[in-house]
This record gives structure tokens, sequence and C-alpha cells, in this order.
């Protein structure tokens, strides 16, 4: 039976997580991750795309991407990415096979209500591993161009982030207090909930919005994929 088709929105983010297949390491060098975030950097100008956040594990990524007006950018992007890094493992290691999972997972983020928080879930991943105790000490992740100002190509800066203050120094600074604030229980769930079900992450006024716009029925009940409603 095949699978249903995912739900993308256009001018909307949407967390995305990729897995190594079975959990494989995917990144084992610097080369492995400068390769990936340039093929990022390629791939989101060539297809329209913005990426507000990200962060590259040993095993696995995430991804707060924008597709602009074309939903169909967003699948383009993470397949060409992922195509190029199986090749180039593949060639290094003198392997076949696939390095990551058939199917990554995705949730619409409401980017005036959870937009930030999903940037901090993907920030602090590294932190919730126990690999730094700082986020700016990881270097494969959005937070040192967002909290500490490294240039960083891959990282689009989202309109929430812009509105934080009036100079780089001055959102910098709020970002980063934003990022190590209390992180509350129902927002941690909410984000892993809505990732793992492909739902939206967002409030029931959020869902009401989609409805209304596009036609698609979501429920962040439980396991179970959206409906598109005809009208």
């Amino acid at each position: 039976m095949p699978r249903s088709a995912r739900i993308v929105l256009p001018y909307t983010p949407h967390h995305i997580v990729q897995r190594g297949h079975n959990r494989q390491i995917v990144f084992s060098s610097d080369d492995d991750y400068n390769y990936y975030r340039e093929n990022l950097i390629y791939f989101k100008q060539e297809l329209g795309c913005k990426i507000y956040s990200y962060c590259l594990m040993t095993n696995h990524v995430h991804l707060v991407i924008d597709p602009g007006a074309n939903p169909e950018s967003l699948s383009l992007l993470m397949k060409h990415v992922a195509g190029r890094q199986t090749r180039y493992v593949n060639k290094l290691e003198k392997r076949t096979g696939s390095l990551w999972e058939g199917r990554y997972k995705s949730s619409i983020v409401s980017q005036k209500e959870y937009l930030a928080a999903c940037c901090r879930y993907v920030e602090l991943n590294p932190l919730r591993a126990g690999m730094v105790t700082h986020p700016a000490e990881y270097q494969w992740s959005s937070y040192p161009c967002k909290g500490e100002g490294k240039k960083d190509l891959v990282v689009d800066l989202d309109t929430n982030y812009l509105a934080l203050g009036s100079s780089e120094s001055e959102r910098q600074a709020a970002y980063a207090e934003y990022v190590f604030g209390t992180v509350p229980d129902h927002e941690l769930k909410l984000i892993r909930d809505s990732l793992q079900r492909g739902q939206l992450t967002g409030t029931h006024r959020f869902r009401e919005e989609i409805f209304l716009k596009h036609g698609i029925r979501f429920s962040n009940k439980g396991p179970g994929r959206p409906k598109k409603i005809k009208k």
C-alpha cells in the first residue's frame, strides 16, 4: 500500500529530522559535515528555500526549512542533499546502499507561536546529548550564527529573530537569553510529538487557520495523517 503524500505548505516553516539508516553514523569527520553544509547552501539557493535553524548530529540532522513559493522545493532539497551525501560517503568508504532512513519526518510549524521554540529545540540537541555544555561550542548548528554572530551561509534570519532588537548585538543577546530560558515541558512534548506523528506544531487556532486557508484538517490528538477536505 503506497504511503500518503506528505503535506507541505508554501511560505511556512517545517521542522525536519532525517536519521541515518538503522541509526548508523552519518558524519564521521569535519569534511563530512562541511560537505553536507555546502550542499544545503547550494540547494536552498537553487530552490528558493530558507533555512531558519539546523543541527547536524553524528547520526541525524534537524532542519527548520521554509520552502518558499513552491512546496515541492522542500522535498527536492532533502532528496538532493541526502543523495549527494550518500554518494559521497559510499565513494569514500567503498560501499553501497542508502545512508539514510527511507523517509524523513516533518512537522508544519506556526511561525508566530512556535518557530522560535523549534529553533531552540534544534540548537539545544548537542546539550541534551551531553556533547557540549554550551550551544556555541557546537560548530555544526545555527546557534553560533544566531547567538554569537558567526557568519554562516546556511542560516536565514526569520522575521521573529530580526524583531528581537535594532542591532545585531541586541538580537544575539536577546536570542541567547531566550535559548537559555526555561523550556516548558508542554512545549518540548508538543514539538516531539508533532514531529513524530507528522502533525502541526501549533495551537488549535493555527490548525483552524490551515483548514480555512488550505482545506486541510489536522488533529493533534493521536497518530494519523491529515486529510484534505473538499469544500
